[in-house]
Order: structure tokens, then sequence, then C-alpha cells
């Protein structure tokens, strides 16, 4: 039994509280302290999930914290990171991993140079639905995967979230807030990606916010809120992705990849679970039997009902991973590749080229149902 990491969180915001409240079910992790450059930020999650409350450079400093979450804003991602990497801990990063290449590629130097590891966000497609498509397509069931369409379309984030600033400016929008979900498990299913293409655009660039506490106020907007792009896979298969938040409404599928012996229906891979539906040449389209995979379980309730939700998965499957000396799924190769896909598609839509990809990464190892139960703490 590998002995358990210790796991410190810089950023106490919303997101946090996804990760203390399902760090428990995992073995090889323990969540210990939580810092934010708000001390009473970091004191509130402290009190509410029995934490210590850190300083940022406390934290960095604490003998008992080997692995540090870094939950910041993705505008600082980077530095955060290079700060926690720079204290001799290793760290996992929230989507998106880095905002450029050149920045993974930093940190990755700095990593490797310390013998540490880093891990990112999302760890999604390691849920029971994805990983059930990944065994179709592993097993030979779709034949190659051709094509595809993917579509992550609303109308903005201002109408939920407390304070949707940062998700108008650069380094944010769609594509990169949105965008990791489908691209990462478009690359766990199908491989990496050759180049993009991309149209963008800003059709408002003042959004009024309606969600509380600050319904009415009105924010600028400076990245792009619509992009449809398209993604050249190095096997060859060729995926639109339609990302958007001036849509009201529409009636597309999530995500559906077309193989040379079936078509497949996937759920939303921002969400672990959800039905998957197939096809078998020109047969009708089916409903497949809910695979007995442990992430694929509803254990949380949300506006549409139960759902699965296992985010801190990756986490601590980085943590065994250190221990047992493999690599880990949610890697920092498979998270700047998908970094570079994204920014690949804003800079097309920006020049109205093609874009080569800077980078390339092997697909994670699949997550089947046995080696998804070993991530699980036991019951006690």
């Amino acid at each position: 039994m590998a002995k358990k990491l210790g796991v410190g969180v810089i950023g106490c915001g919303n997101i946090s509280q996804a990760y203390f409240s399902f760090a428990p079910l995992f073995r090889g992790i323990e969540m210990r302290a939580c810092a934010d450059i708000n001390m009473d930020a970091a004191k509130a999650r402290a009190k509410e999930f029995k934490l210590r409350a850190e300083t940022v450079e406390g934290l960095l400093k604490a003998g008992d914290i080997d692995i540090i979450v870094n939950l910041t804003v993705p505008a600082v991602h980077y530095e955060v990171s290079k700060q926690i990497l720079d204290a001799g801990k290793h760290v996992y990063s929230e989507k998106p991993f880095v905002l450029s290449v050149k920045e993974g590629l930093d940190l990755k130097k700095l990593a490797e140079r310390d013998g540490l590891r880093i891990g990112s966000a999302p760890d999604t497609f390691l849920g029971g639905a994805h990983q059930l498509v990944r065994n179709l397509i592993d097993t030979g069931k779709l034949g190659k995967i051709t094509s595809g369409t993917c579509h992550v379309m609303s109308h903005g984030m201002e109408h939920w979230h407390p304070n949707p600033d940062f998700f108008f400016q650069p380094g944010a929008g769609p594509v990169l807030d949105i965008g990791p979900y489908y691209i990462t498990n478009l690359i766990q299913l199908i491989g990496p990606v050759k180049q993009v293409a991309a149209f963008a655009s800003i059709p408002t660039t003042e959004r009024t916010i309606s969600s509380k506490p600050r319904a009415g106020e009105k924010i600028l907007v400076a990245t792009p809120t619509t992009i449809h792009g398209v993604m050249e896979f190095e096997n060859g298969a060729v995926v639109t992705l339609n990302t958007s938040w001036d849509v009201w409404s529409h009636g597309h599928a999530p995500m559906e990849l077309y193989g040379e012996l079936g078509t497949v229906f996937l759920p939303d891979p921002n969400f672990f679970g959800g039905d998957v539906r197939i096809t078998d040449a020109a047969k009708p389209v089916k409903k497949l039997p809910k695979w007995k995979h442990p992430f694929g379980v509803a254990n949380q309730m949300h506006s549409h009902g139960m759902m699965a939700n296992y985010r801190t998965a990756g986490l601590a499957d980085m943590a065994l991973a250190i221990a047992e000396g493999r690599p880990h799924r949610c890697s920092m190769e498979l998270a700047l590749h998908a970094v570079d896909v994204m920014t690949g598609m804003l800079r097309s839509g920006a020049s109205g080229k093609f874009v080569a990809m800077q980078t390339t990464c092997e697909r994670p190892a699949a997550l089947g149902v046995k080696e998804a139960k070993e991530l699980l703490a036991k019951k006690k």
C-alpha cells in the first residue's frame, strides 16, 4: 500500500469545493491545507473541510505537503505552477494548464530538472462513459475513427457565476475554458492532432451580469466568444469543434464520432457519466447498457438530476503513479498538447491560416473497471 501524499491547494474559489469534497473517495492522497491571496477565503474553506489555512508562502514551505493543486485563475497558472515547482513540490493544475506552449515547455524543463511531476485537469475523460467509448474504439467495434463533431454552446457564464469577469478576458473564452474537456477526450480517444483551422468572433462586446450578487453590472468582452474550429488528427480523422457563449439554444449532440463500422454518440465530456449510444453500420441507434465502471456511478445531485462526479481522480492517479513509478494519465504532455490545439485555433481565427501543432503526445493509458477500482479508497 503506497503511503498517502500530502496535498495542499492554492485558490479557494468555486472549484475548490469539488476537490475537497471528492478527495476522500480516493486512496494515495490526503488533503491537508489550503491557501489563497484572500486569507478569509482560505480560512473559510479550511473550516468547512477541517483543513489547515496557510498563506501561499507558508503552503509552499510546508513540510507535510507533497503535491500542490493550482486552482488560481488561468492568467496566473504558469506563475503559480512555477512557484510550486521551485518549492520542490509536484503540481496539479486546473485547466487550462497554461496559456501558451512556451509556458508549458518552461514548466516541463523545471519539473524534469528536479524530478517532479506535473498533472492537469480535466480528468472527466476518466469517467465511465468515456472509458466505455475508449474500450469500444480500442477493441475495434467502430473500426478506424474517420471524423466527428463536437458542440459546446450556451449563453455564457454571466448568468450563473458570481464573478464571471475573467471568463471574457484573454486566457479564457469558451475554447480555453470548456474546450479542454472536449479536446482532451478526443485526444485520449483518437490520438494527437496534426493541425487546426478556425473562425472566431466577438458578437457582443459587453455583457450584463444576471447572477447574484452582482446582477446588473456590465463587463467588457476581450476574447472571442464564438469559435468554430476543425482539427485534423495524426491518424487522418477530421473533427469539427464549435464552441460558443452566444447561443441561447441548439439541438446538437455534445460529441459524435464516426467510424468505419459505426457511429458513437457520447455524453458531455464535462461530466464523467451519461448515456452512450451506438450504431452498427446501418442498424438503428441503440443505447448501450451501463458499464460497471465506478466512475460512472451517480453520486451527486445536479440541476439535471443525479450525476457522476469523481473530480480529483486525475490527482489521485498522479499520486499513485508517483509511488508506483509509472506514467500518470492526466499528464503534462496531454495537457500541453490540448493547449497547443486550443491556442492554435485562436491563432487561426485571428490569422485566417491553418496552424500546425508544435507538440504531440501519447494517448494516456485507458482506465478500465479494474484500474478505476484500484484508485478508490476502501470503504470503512
